[in-house]
This record gives C-alpha cells, sequence and structure tokens, in this order.
C-alpha cells in the first residue's frame, strides 16, 4: 500500500464581516456517529447543524476531520451505507458542501480505512487521498499559505482497546512506521507556508480522558518544535481544549483538541500529565450538544474559536505567522 500523497491547492469571522483576504476553516473530530440505527447521534446532529449555521454566515473554504470517522468499528467496504447515513445525510447544508480533508482514527482502523480513502473517488467532498499526506491552501490573494500535514497516528504508535483507556502501545508494522515519520519529517522541513500545523487523531498533549500520547510526544513533538510548526490539531479525546507551549526558538506551539462532533466526554482525569501552565482551555459540558473549531487565517494571524452544539462562543485565540 503507497501510504502518501502531496497535494496542492488554491483558495478565498465571527468578528466581523467576509474578506477575500483571508482563508476560513472548521476542524472537528470523532463525528462517527453510531453502528445501529439511525447511524447518527444526537449530538453529531446538533452539530452538523450549528456548522451549517456558521456556514452559511462564514463561508469556510474546507473542513478538517480528525478521524473515527465511523463507530464503532470502521466500514466494510467503498459501498458501506454508512457513507451515506453517518456522512453525507448528516453533514447537509449547502455551505458545508466543500473539501473535507479527513484521517482514520483508531475505530476506522478497525474496518476497511483503504475504503475510506477510496471513497475520495465517489464523493465530491471528501478528500482522503492517503493514509497520510500534505496539503497546502493560499491565504487570499497574496502569497501567504496554511499548510497540513495530515498523519496517521494509529499507524504511528499502534491501535487502543477502548474498555482499557490505555496508551497505544507501539505499531503493529514498525517499517511502515518509519516510512510515515520521515514523510513527517520530510514535508515540515521543505514546508515554506506561513502557517504549518499537523493533523492527526491521536492528541500530542491532552488533559483528558485519554491525556497525552507518548509515542508523539517523543517523537511528533520535537519535529514541531525544530521546523518552527504552528501546532496540532487532534481528536480522540471527546472535547475541546488548548495548550500552548513555549518552543526552542522562543515562540508557541499550540496544541488543539476538538474531538467533540459526534459525543461529549467532561473529565479532566489528566491535568497533571501535561506541562504545568499549558492548558489554557478544556471543555466538555454534557448540555453543549458537541462542538467545533472555527479558524479564519489572514496574513498577520489567525483566529481560533471553539463553538459548541448550540451555537455559543466558548473561547477563542490568535496564532501569529511562523518566523523562518
Amino acid at each position: 500500500m503507497k501510504y502518501f500523497i502531496i497535494v496542492l491547492v488554491a483558495s478565498v469571522i465571527i468578528h466581523g464581516s467576509l474578506s477575500i483576504d483571508s482563508l476560513r476553516f472548521l476542524v472537528i473530530g470523532d463525528m462517527g456517529g453510531m453502528d445501529i440505527e439511525p447511524y447518527t447521534t444526537y449530538f453529531q446532529r446538533c452539530t452538523a447543524q450549528e456548522m451549517g449555521k456558521i456556514g452559511d454566515l462564514y463561508s469556510p473554504q474546507f473542513i478538517v476531520e480528525l478521524g473515527d470517522n465511523f463507530y464503532m468499528d470502521g466500514v466494510d467496504n467503498v459501498h458501506d451505507k454508512r457513507f451515506n447515513l453517518t456522512f453525507e445525510s448528516t453533514y447537509t447544508a449547502t455551505s458545508l458542501q466543500v473539501p473535507w480533508y479527513l484521517v482514520a482514527g483508531n475505530h476506522d482502523h478497525r474496518g476497511n480505512v483503504t475504503a475510506q480513502i477510496l471513497y475520495s473517488q465517489y464523493s465530491k467532498r471528501w478528500n482522503f487521498p492517503s493514509f497520510y499526506y500534505y496539503q497546502e491552501f493560499s491565504i487570499g490573494t497574496g502569497n501567504q499559505t496554511l499548510g497540513i500535514v495530515f498523519v496517521d497516528t494509529v499507524l504511528l504508535c499502534g491501535n487502543v482497546s477502548d474498555t482499557s483507556d490505555q496508551p497505544p502501545n507501539e505499531p503493529e508494522n514498525k517499517e511502515a512506521a518509519n516510512q510515515q515519520w520521515e514523510f513527517i519529517e520530510n514535508a515540515l522541513k521543505k514546508s515554506r507556508a506561513s502557517y504549518l500545523f499537523v493533523a492527526g487523531h491521536y492528541p500530542i498533549y491532552s488533559t483528558a480522558t485519554h491525556g497525552p500520547t507518548k509515542c508523539l510526544v517523543d517523537r511528533l513533538q520535537p519535529m514541531l518544535d525544530m521546523y518552527r510548526a504552528n501546532g496540532y490539531f487532534a481528536g480522540h479525546d471527546h472535547n475541546l481544549q488548548h495548550l500552548r507551549i513555549k518552543s526552542i526558538s522562543g515562540g508557541n506551539i499550540d496544541y488543539f483538541v476538538s474531538g467533540m462532533a459526534n459525543t461529549v466526554d467532561p473529565f479532566s482525569f489528566n491535568e497533571g500529565s501535561v506541562p504545568a501552565g499549558s492548558s489554557l482551555f478544556h471543555y466538555g459540558y454534557f448540555l453543549s450538544k458537541g462542538g467545533f473549531l472555527y479558524a479564519e487565517a489572514t496574513n498577520a494571524n489567525i483566529t481560533m474559536i471553539f463553538i459548541d452544539g448550540n451555537g455559543k462562543q466558548l473561547y477563542s485565540t490568535i496564532v501569529f505567522p511562523r518566523k523562518l
């Protein structure tokens, strides 16, 4: 299996009017519905509805989905009914008919991830070209860009059992994992994007139930630091989080968890497992009806806003361009 592909695309706030000199996108995780009828959850439908409302107002150019696309055991084949019932028929707003860029989560790896990749040939908006890949987006009409390295954290670190709440132990195929590590480092090293992020399912740092992922803390976090990446998007924990850690270059690396598109986990069992003072925001309120991240990138900065399934703005922060 060839695991990667490099793609280059061109692209166009909550606080103000639309600008042709901004790039707007949504980040969600763990949207995977359920494996019995109606194959969605109430929180997923509420979150999808609010995503549509925000989309109708602010016209996102694309959407990032951070894995666990189908609960509990992924899909069987490219014609699996879950593609329609959990995805196509749930995210129906006109404003959500934009490119979606996806990665696989641990639940997807219980099924057929290759089928999810092949589904890109059947859906106008489902973009899952390979297990890992690099995507670059233009910001408005200028020369600024945003780059995202999409990674498969299950292939990197191993799969997990929901019943144990234990972290991944080791990758099933160490050679494939090493090939992906090489790809990630090369993508980060070569990228000259104004803003640079990595997106994967497992968090590097998390204060919630699953906590930090040692495999990623040991190998991915140093790469973010070395190559002056802005941050990392993750799901897996079913809440919304922002952590910020100083980098060796003197700047910041921002860690966003957006895993609340389908269900909510309020717990913060791992507050003591992250660097002191790094946790700036943690939200997992049961009555929130889910949630997601809205982002708007300009030449000056990226505004990141967490929104719940009731449409309430919960938290915002600013990320500045890389210093290359």
